[in-house]
């Protein structure tokens, strides 16, 4: 990351069901927006080739590589997302508070915590809600991203709940 550059507010969140659409989407985000880069079901090579494409149409965006964070600095990319500890900026995929606690012990600086409404994602989740999410973001010291089923107007209600931001797929996906 570079040094002044603050965490950003809004995130793209990408997965296979983008498909050719990927790069379109990336190029909807505004400046200083974020990308957490996934594409598990990918081989290593296209996972990194789409990766590149993906660096290459926003370079000024906070790019994530979901995974190790020894594969995120290998990668070029200027942090890692998951669990567990790495070097470098790590995110973290929150659903609870014991998930919470074990993100800031092992060094995570941003929280993603879903789902929050209904994701084609993750459609059998147990969805947070409101007032989960407010109680959850609210007992952490660390900003909170908001995901699952967001957009931007849920975004804004979000805010006043306690999220720093939002990050979505379908959001950044429609034309």
């Amino acid at each position: 990351m570079r040094a002044s550059q603050p965490l950003p507010r809004l995130w793209l969140t990408t997965d296979e069901r983008l498909g050719g659409g990927l790069i379109d989407a990336v190029l909807r985000l505004p400046d200083g927006a974020g990308i957490v880069f996934r594409h598990y079901s990918l081989g290593e090579k296209g996972r990194r080739a789409l990766f590149d494409r993906v660096r290459k149409a926003a370079p000024t965006a906070l790019l994530l590589l979901a995974g190790p964070a020894e594969l995120a600095q290998a990668w070029g990319a200027d942090g890692s997302h998951g669990p567990g500890r790495g070097q470098g900026l790590r995110s973290a995929p929150v659903h609870d508070q014991a998930e919470i606690r074990a993100a800031e012990r092992a060094g995570a600086a941003l929280l993603f915590l879903s789902p929050v409404y209904a994701t084609r994602s993750h459609p059998d989740a147990r969805l947070l809600g409101l007032a989960r999410f407010a109680w959850l973001a609210r007992r952490t010291h660390l900003p909170v991203i908001a995901l699952g089923g967001m957009d931007e107007a849920r975004g804004r209600r979000l805010a006043s709940f306690g999220a720093y931001g939002w990050a979505a797929i379908d959001a950044w996906g429609a034309a």
